[in-house]
């Protein structure tokens, strides 16, 4: 045989070889287990037509009859999902975000809705998780809540129509409930091309839908990314009994409801009116829209996103559902801004795309990206400066009980461990004129608003991590009284400017895109970048309270002039780093102009130090608290300030018609 041939029959074998084994390894792959898959694979791939995908809607019967016609409720369900897939017989994941705002306001920074072809099938679907994911290979299905849009029912702002409604969808995609082709026909619709798992995400009312259907812990529900979300709607309208400037969920829903809804559902708002007196009282309509008391019922994996200068929906929501979720043990992380109500996609755009991305490739795909075990929080420092913590609250973090002090001047007090003497009073009268950056900025100066109290200046940083509260003994001089408590940074930074009108980012006129876009349907949006101001102060962490639910949070009582009265008061969750050199201030006053609604009367308050004091969760301890105050000098004087002549945040009213989103 010449050597010639030899070698080019030893090189057939060779390549046939080669060939069998591409072959093989590749049946390996398709026939293998979706979890062996899943063990090779890191990310999902945009290997499908955006442009071909599948638009469909189905009407999904909530087995509720929110407007009291006779009929059970149907709720409509736009749907887009890839075409492949589906020819090939595959099963593909939801991505799901249950909302209001489709028709009536909007969604993200450009207030995107949804829009419909001549047959009724989605073209622009707002947002980007339809143009990114969809590619990749899940189906994004965009809920319009009960009484919103083309769906039956009626709006009860994050009661049980709100949250079975989601919750019937979550179970139709699992098999255990019926659809239908249209919004009153009997064709039935099914939902063969999905595997059933489930993520819910979505941004203030639509984030609060997908905890409360995490609350009743429905079987196919993988995770949830509440963005800016709430956990119990009192403490979205209330701050233990305080009214916050809100008109109501009556006024809420009335905002949201679809026209047809409008003449349907008088007396679905009536219930809601009289559920929800303004005098604070807990009452029924509240226990049905508390879920962070029903955490333990939990059991997808959990992403938080809150800014943690959120003066619509305030960071004790955020907080309360952390806390529960971790007595729970469950799978969890969070991000945590220096923005107000923001997206995340408008303030890191790209790490956070990327970052959802392994999230729902890990959870829905089961992908072993090493998601899970990345660090559990990012929180943001300074504009588009992060830091990460393998757990949060750190570990060494522990509460710690820190006392007002009496100082050189009527209201310009010290914090020490140590408790004040007995029969050591402070004395204000509110000022509902004022607010917290008012009595920030006089911080070192007696007046007649606000008692203050502050640390010297820092030897070491300080931080605080997670939620503080604050026991305030005070004897009022009329029948109401309202009481407000917050954590101060004293000193110079650079911060997002959350109180101005993009609360934190500035929107530019240049796009990126992320995903595919179709004529209908871009998935480019306008660049964003921080606002920035500089400051004297940060008020990093506040709380409210009606005096009155001294007794119970559930009903308030007249009070009594010239008897003292002791509460306690629940300040938002935080991450907060004082550095050295900078004070920590607690401030107690009255009313906080422009989040908190004023008493009755104008009461003067006397508190009785002794029998106060604030016990917030330091990082390190009561013995970071000691290393960082201990050696330093005071500087509490009635002359000029570090923080005079720098200009800081003005809050501005949230006026009746604000809305979540």
């Amino acid at each position: 045989m010449p050597i010639r041939a030899r070698g080019t029959r030893h090189r057939s074998r060779f390549l046939r070889s080669l060939v069998l084994a591409a072959v093989a390894a590749l049946a390996a792959v398709l026939l293998a287990p979706a979890g062996a898959q899943a063990a090779r694979a890191r990310e999902s791939q945009p290997v499908y037509s955006y442009e071909n995908a599948i638009r469909e809607a189905v009407w999904v019967d909530t087995g509720l009859d929110g407007d009291g016609d006779g009929k059970s409720d149907r709720v409509a369900v736009d749907i887009v999902r890839p075409r492949e897939p589906a020819q090939q017989g595959r099963k593909v994941p939801v991505i799901m975000d249950a909302s209001p705002y489709y028709s009536c306001c909007g969604r993200g920074n450009e207030s995107q809705l949804k829009t419909y072809d001549a047959k009724g099938n989605v073209v622009q679907m707002p947002l980007y998780y339809d143009n990114y994911f969809v590619p990749r290979g899940y189906a994004f299905v965009g809920v319009d809540l009960a009484g919103t849009n083309r769906s039956d029912g009626c709006v009860d702002v994050g009661g049980p129509s709100d949250v079975l409604s989601a919750k019937a969808v979550v179970d139709w995609l699992n098999g255990r409930a019926r659809a239908y082709t249209t919004r009153t026909g009997g064709q039935r619709a099914t939902a063969g091309w999905t595997n059933g798992r489930t993520g819910m995400i979505g941004k203030s009312w639509d984030g609060t839908i997908a905890n409360g259907v995490a609350a009743t812990g429905v079987e196919g529900l993988k995770t949830i990314v509440p963005i800016s979300a709430i956990s119990s709607w009192y403490d979205y309208y209330f701050a233990k009994g305080a009214a916050l400037y809100d008109g109501g969920p009556a006024e809420l829903a009335g905002y949201v409801d679809s026209p047809d809804a409008q003449a349907r559902c008088a007396a679905a708002q009536q219930k809601l009116v009289d559920g929800s007196p303004r005098n604070g009282d807990w009452t029924k309509l509240w226990t049905d829209r508390d879920y962070a008391s029903r955490a333990d019922n939990v059991k997808a994996s959990v992403f938080v996103v809150h800014g943690m200068q959120d003066l619509n929906v305030r960071t004790k929501n955020f907080g309360q559902w952390w806390d529960g979720l971790a007595r729970n043990g469950v799978e969890r992380k969070i991000w945590l801004s220096q923005t107000g109500h923001v997206d995340p996609f408008d303030y890191r755009r790209p790490e956070w795309v990327g970052t959802l991305h392994q999230w729902f490739d890990h959870y829905l795909l089961g992908y072993d990206n090493g998601i899970e075990r990345q660090p559990m929080a990012d929180i943001e420092r300074h504009p588009d400066q992060w830091s990460t913590d393998t757990s949060w609250p750190p570990a060494g973090t522990a509460a710690t009980t820190v006392h007002p002090v009496s100082g050189p001047a009527p209201g310009v007090g010290g914090l020490s461990l140590k408790s004040a003497p007995a029969g050591t009073t402070s004395t204000f009268t509110d000022n509902p004129a004022l607010d917290e950056t008012s009595w920030a900025a006089q911080i070192d100066r007696s007046t007649p608003d606000k008692a203050g109290f502050v640390t010297r200046p820092l030897a070491k940083d300080l931080r605080v991590s997670g939620s503080s509260k604050v026991t305030v003994t005070a004897t009022p001089t009329t029948s109401s009284a309202h009481l407000s408590a917050v954590l101060v940074d004293l000193g110079p930074d650079t911060i997002r400017n959350y109180a101005g009108s993009g609360e934190g980012i500035r929107t530019g006129t240049d796009r990126t895109c992320w995903g595919a876009s179709t004529a209908g349907d871009s998935s480019c949006y306008l660049t964003t970048s921080a606002d920035r101001t500089d400051v004297g102060y940060t008020v990093f962490s506040r709380g409210w309270a009606d005096l009155a639910h001294y007794a119970s949070a559930t009903k308030g009582v007249p009070l009594t002039p010239g008897k003292p009265y002791t509460i306690t008061l629940d300040l938002a969750a935080a991450d907060h780093v004082v550095p050295a050199g900078h004070r920590l201030a607690l401030i107690v006053a009255g009313t906080d102009n422009g989040l908190i609604e004023p008493p009755t009367s104008k009461p003067t308050l006397t508190v009785d130090l002794a029998r106060t004091g604030a016990t917030v969760p330091f990082v390190g301890g009561a013995g970071a608290f000691i290393r960082a105050t201990v050696g330093t000098r005071p500087q509490v004087s009635g002359g000029a300030t570090a923080t005079e002549g720098v200009p800081v945040p003005r809050m501005t009213q949230r006026l009746p018609g604000d809305v979540p989103r």
